[in-house]
């Protein structure tokens, strides 16, 4: 054991953050922290690493600690990708027992990402990670621990074993609320026919003659017999109140959009650029000139490390005098700059703002991305950076425009935002080109990509994974192209003049020829 936490609460501003009662790590646990923005996640790592102190509750700790924080100090002749690329490597240099990481990918390029995976997956060390980036905890996580409602649940498994039992706890839960349901009803049912029945009972029964009443005494048999209905009624009443309350699960609306400045014409080129040049200044990003259009209702995803030129590229499509550029195009541009937010509207506003959709629809695409009933009348400027983030994004996504180009809209969101953003691009009926490095985001909302490689950009219909099976297999082609080659000059020697080295050299070759024409 590297960590034992017992009876820990911790309160900020007269608010309780979390309470844990009982949570251990293990040598050899490699735990993904989830939560929504806010929820505690960064709050927890600094009191595993003992910054911060816990209102109550003890900790005990059998090993050594490196912490890499989220909010990194500032180096102004380096980018936000090297200065996390320092702290990765200053983290790994200090041959601690568990490793602390919020937020580790942020300002990492695809491959640099992919680069720490590969280092994490063969360490020896303990680690626990706050990432918003689903296939980084799939790769890595053996156990998940979700911050939800200031409690800690923890989950066997990566982030996909996560999520299915999430959905199979959502069915259990539903089941659980139908028959809380229909037990209710039933009970209603009979307490509405209890009801009726006393009621009935203060009547005179029509076969009873007034003179069999007197003899009889109807009158205190019949409240007698009212006053006992009644009594089943009350603990009819009483058994309904005891019923074990199960809530509805809250389900967001459907978007059913119509763009204020929808094109009808689904292949529609609204962009075209012919041999488009990769060079700016003095710097040549790409070194193959670009040729590719966008057609209305496309989803493009543009992929590639940082500097590559992806931003570059958007930049040119939408100011190059060489690009053609329909003129039904109208661009919703999302940057991380968010210059575009006036801080003193309320978060309703903004979005209105620049929108001729209805209150209905922009409530809608608030609530998707957790803003609820009045937390919408919120000003902007008390905001936290990623809440401005999901107000950019909403603002946009409504605004009157047919395609959306979004410049890594995915950093500073939470997995719950996250996914609301994915969902969103998928229902959006426009256009859009983004900007990712969001593996599983991208695998699920692009259907083209533009992929910058070795200084070339390649446009591939279809997700990234066909482009890399596509340059493996001409990798392939091209040594077994070599190998051949090879194989004919070896065996043009051994007919002039047969030596044993030849010869293993041959029966070497022949071998990685069966090898790659398996791998094929």
């Amino acid at each position: 054991m590297l960590f034992h936490l017992k009876d820990l609460n911790y309160e900020l501003m007269d608010r309780t953050l979390f309470q844990i009662d009982e949570l251990s790590i293990q040598k050899n646990d490699r735990i993904g922290l989830i939560g929504h923005n806010g929820s505690g996640k960064t709050t927890l790592l600094k009191i595993l690493k003992g910054e911060l102190k816990p209102t109550d509750g003890s900790i005990t700790r059998y090993g050594s600690i490196a912490y890499l924080p989220q909010l990194k100090p500032k180096q102004e002749t380096k980018s936000g990708g090297e200065i996390t690329q320092e702290w990765i490597k200053l983290i790994f240099s200090l041959n601690k027992d568990l490793l602390l990481l919020d937020e580790p990918t942020t300002h990492l390029d695809q491959q640099n990402i992919q680069e720490l995976e590969a280092k994490l997956k063969d360490s020896r060390y303990s680690f626990v990670i706050v990432s918003h980036d689903r296939e980084f905890l799939d790769q890595l996580c053996t156990k998940i621990w979700e911050i939800e409602e200031g409690k800690i649940k923890e989950y066997r498994g990566n982030y996909s074993d996560y999520e299915e039992q999430k959905q199979k706890h959502l069915q259990h839960y539903e089941k659980e609320y139908e028959k809380y349901i229909n037990k209710k009803k039933q009970l209603e049912n009979a307490l509405k026919a209890k009801k009726q029945k006393a009621k009935r009972a203060t009547n005179k029964p029509k076969k009873v003659s007034k003179s069999e009443a007197k003899i009889t005494g109807a009158k205190p048999y019949f409240a007698k017999k009212q006053k006992k209905l009644n009594q089943g009624a009350k603990a009819m009443q009483s058994r309904i109140d005891q019923l074990d309350k199960v809530e509805k699960i809250k389900e967001l609306p459907p978007i059913q959009m119509e763009l204020a400045a929808a094109i009808p014409a689904t292949n529609k080129t609204l962009i075209s650029c012919q041999q488009l040049d990769g060079s700016i200044g003095d710097k040549t990003l790409w070194d193959s000139p670009v040729t590719f259009n966008v057609h209305n209702g496309e989803k493009i995803a543009l992929i590639g490390p940082n500097g590559t030129g992806k931003t570059t590229l958007i930049h040119k499509l939408l100011n190059d005098e060489h690009v053609q550029r329909s003129p039904q195009l109208k661009v919703g541009y999302f940057a991380q700059q968010l210059e575009h937010l006036n801080v003193n509207q309320s978060i309703l506003d903004s979005c209105k703002e620049s929108s001729s959709q209805s209150e209905t629809l922009i409530r809608t695409v608030l609530a998707r991305l957790g803003f609820r009933r009045d937390s919408v009348h919120k000003k902007i400027n008390i905001l936290s950076g990623g809440e401005r983030v999901k107000v950019a994004l909403a603002k946009i996504f409504v605004s009157d425009v047919n395609t959306l180009i979004l410049d890594e809209p995915t950093n500073f969101l939470d997995i719950e935002a996250l996914i609301a953003l994915e969902n969103l691009l998928k229902e959006y009926p426009g256009t859009i080109l983004f900007v990712s490095h969001d593996r599983r985001l991208v695998e699920n909302v692009a259907e083209k990509s533009v992929i910058f490689h070795n200084q070339k950009v390649y446009i591939q219909a279809g997700t990234e994974k066909d482009f890399w099976a596509s340059q493996d297999q001409s990798n392939t082609d091209e040594q077994l192209l070599l190998i051949e080659t090879r194989i004919s000059e070896v065996l043009s020697q051994l007919s002039i003049s047969p030596k044993e080295e030849l010869e293993e050299e041959f029966e070497r070759l022949l071998k990685i020829k069966n090898d790659l024409k398996q791998n094929k």
